[in-house]
């Protein structure tokens, strides 16, 4: 198995990433979007899940990346 040396290698993150833009989209291109405090809210959940995995990643221990 190959070490993994950054955290966008994760198919996990990529995974968030893709989750982040289908909800991008979906506001877009729907009515859902004229939902300001939902919008926003989901925008900024699917963009943590991103940032927790990553700070997870940074961390030095398995422990410390499953809490993540």
């Amino acid at each position: 198995m190959a070490k993994i040396e950054k955290f966008e290698d994760l198919e996990i993150w990529n995974i968030a990433r893709d989750i982040c833009l289908d909800i991008e989209i979906l506001f877009d291109t729907t009515n859902l979007g004229k939902r300001y405090s939902m919008k926003d809210q989901m925008d900024r959940s699917s963009g943590s899940i991103m940032d927790n995995i990553a700070e997870g990643f940074e961390r030095n221990g398995n422990r410390e990346f499953i809490n993540f």
